[in-house]
C-alpha cells in the first residue's frame, strides 16, 4: 500500500521550485534503477546523472525550453546501447560469473544461444530492444522517486540526436531514450498541481482470464 500511496502522490511535475534533492536520495533512485530487471541481465543501457547548472542550461533548448530542466535539481538521462556486440555481451557474462565465483565458461551455452537470437535482429531492431530495457529501469526510478517523495518529470520531449551530440553519446555507442528530472514541486505556477489523478477505467485496462 505504501507504493500505491506514493504513486497516487506523484504526478508529472510541471514547475520545479529549484530546491536541491539530497545526494543520498538521488543515489537511492539511481540504485533502484540499477537493480531493475533486464533481459538476460544484460543491462544494455547507462544512466547519466546531470547536476551541473551550465550543462542543464545547454540541455534546456534541446528539450524545447522545458523549465524543469533548469529548475529541477538533477537530470537522469537513460541512454541505451546502439547495438549488441560480442564484446559487450561477453563483458556482462564475464562480470556476472566472476561476481558469482563461477568459471567464465559456465554460461557459454546460454550465451551462444542468446547471441544467435540477438544477432539475428537488424541493428535497428537491436536498438529498439535495448531501448525497451532502459525503460524498465526508468519506470523503477519513477517509482523510487515517488517513495522518497521526490518529484520527477518523465520527458521524451527533446531532440535525441542533439542531446547525444552534446553528451558525446554516439562515440560511446549510446542513444538517449528519456530524461527524468528530479526536484520538488513549486507552490505555484504549475497548472497540473492539485488536479485529480485520472487513469482510464480499470475494466478497460485490466482483462482477467480465469
Amino acid at each position: 500500500m505504501e507504493l500505491i500511496n506514493a504513486l497516487n502522490w506523484r504526478y508529472a511535475t510541471k514547475k520545479m521550485s529549484g530546491e536541491k534533492v539530497a545526494d543520498e536520495k538521488v543515489q537511492q533512485i539511481v540504485d533502484a534503477a540499477h537493480l531493475a530487471p533486464s533481459s538476460s541481465g544484460l543491462q544494455p543501457f547507462e544512466v547519466i546523472v546531470v547536476s551541473n547548472e551550465e550543462l542543464k542550461q545547454k540541455i534546456q533548448p534541446i528539450a524545447y525550453g522545458q523549465s524543469q530542466i533548469v529548475d529541477g535539481s538533477h537530470l537522469l538521462i537513460f541512454a541505451s546501447w546502439d547495438k549488441y556486440t560480442d564484446e559487450r555481451i561477453d563483458a556482462i557474462f564475464d562480470h556476472m560469473n566472476t561476481e558469482r565465483g563461477l568459471p567464465l565458461d559456465n554460461t557459454d551455452d546460454y550465451k551462444a544461444g542468446l547471441k544467435a537470437q540477438l544477432f539475428s535482429m537488424t541493428e535497428e531492431q537491436q536498438a529498439a530492444h535495448t531501448g525497451k530495457q532502459s525503460y524498465i529501469a526508468f519506470g523503477t526510478a519513477v517509482a523510487a522517486a515517488a517513495m522518497l517523495q521526490v518529484d520527477a518529470t518523465p520527458m521524451e520531449g527533446f531532440v535525441n540526436d542533439q542531446l547525444d551530440e552534446l553528451l558525446g553519446l554516439k562515440a560511446k555507442g549510446l542513444k538517449s531514450q528519456t530524461i527524468l528530472t528530479l526536484g520538488y514541486r513549486a507552490t505555484d505556477g504549475d497548472w497540473l498541481q492539485g488536479m485529480k489523478k485520472v487513469r482510464q477505467p480499470k475494466d478497460k485496462f485490466v482483462t482477467e482470464l480465469k
